[in-house]
């Protein structure tokens, strides 16, 4: 990461703001430490000033820092994940059909430089960066499955920003200070994305080194709360993981079968479902077990031992 006492001038395009132009200046600001000047003009004579020009402009070129798609070619799409070449129900050739637009264009250049890891960097463009792109560029990635009913995205959220026909639409300065009140959040919503993808890389470490280390690989024990999914879903072995819980209570949950979001490899015998306290107890011979959830995907206990206990019960069912 730089660091620059004079501040860098960012010019973007004035009028109404986007997702792709809200989050390419946020980028930046992050990359110089807040060191910057957002201005917001179309302003040939001023976008010549700018120490970065996105989404205005009319030219992409990286190394002097123009990052602008609305040229008559376009920026380029990304390339098709390894060994395909689709992207929705349309055949590309070696792309996944999705443009890049100013934010992804600055992610190209900065965003290994921002996250400080290509593998944080690459994983925030899945997540955040292509589908802000996508949706710039009038790419549909995803379908509504309730007629009239949409999801709530980011894009909706910054929008929200937008001054009213009642509130100055059309006033420069109003849009421009509701510009920089968006900026603000994005670049709040970029770090923290950052952040807690650096925590999961380092948390895949450990799990990795504990599922290394488990005698009984049906069964792997975290000692600490540790986001497991991403790392033991590699794996056919893993059938319960016990992690602490709130309270000092243990919980045994069931491994999701891997490309699914609920459903798991094996469930809790269908005799505990929905069980508490006595009754799960009795049933379970496990005297401090206190819950089994409904689905029978997670059961709680009071101890270490108790959570150990209800999953090797389990790993012994034929339910």
């Amino acid at each position: 990461m730089r660091i620059n006492n004079k501040k860098k001038i960012i010019v973007t395009h004035s009028g109404s703001f986007h997702a792709d132009d809200v989050f390419a200046c946020a980028a930046l600001s992050i990359l110089e430490k807040g060191k910057v000047k957002i201005i917001r003009t179309r302003d040939e004579k001023i976008i010549k000033t700018g120490n970065y020009v996105v989404d205005v402009g009319g030219i992409y070129d990286p190394a002097k820092n123009r990052f602008d798609h609305h040229q008559r070619e376009g920026a380029g799409k990304r390339p098709a994940p390894s060994g395909s070449s689709r992207a929705g129900s349309r055949e590309v050739e070696g792309e996944n059909g999705i443009p890049y637009a100013s934010f992804g264009l600055v992610w190209k250049k900065f965003g290994e430089e921002i996250c400080g890891s290509k593998e944080v960097a690459l994983t925030i463009d899945k997540k955040l960066v292509q589908p802000t792109d996508a949706g710039d560029s009038g790419v549909l990635i995803s379908k509504n499955l309730i007629e009239d009913v949409s999801d709530y995205d980011i894009s909706n959220v910054f929008d929200t920003f937008l001054p009213t026909w009642k509130e100055g639409e059309r006033d420069e300065k109003n849009v421009d200070e509701q510009f920089l009140k968006v900026v603000d959040l994005a670049k709040k919503i970029l770090e923290r994305e950052i952040i807690r993808e650096q925590a999961k890389r380092e948390s895949d470490v450990l799990v990795q080194k504990t599922y290394e280390e488990s005698e009984d690989k049906r069964l792997i024990i975290l000692k600490r709360y540790l986001p497991w999914k991403r790392v033991l879903a590699e794996y056919l072995e893993p059938l319960y993981v016990i992690s602490p819980r709130e309270e000092d209570k243990w919980q045994a949950e069931a491994v999701i079968i891997a490309g699914e979001k609920f459903k798991r490899r094996k469930y809790f015998p269908e005799s505990w479902a929905g069980l508490r306290d006595e009754e799960l107890a009795n049933v379970t011979g496990v005297k401090d077990a206190l819950f089994c959830h409904k689905d029978l995907f997670i059961c709680v206990a009071k101890s270490y031992e108790g959570a150990i206990k209800l999953a090797k019960l389990a790993l012994e069912s034929k339910s």
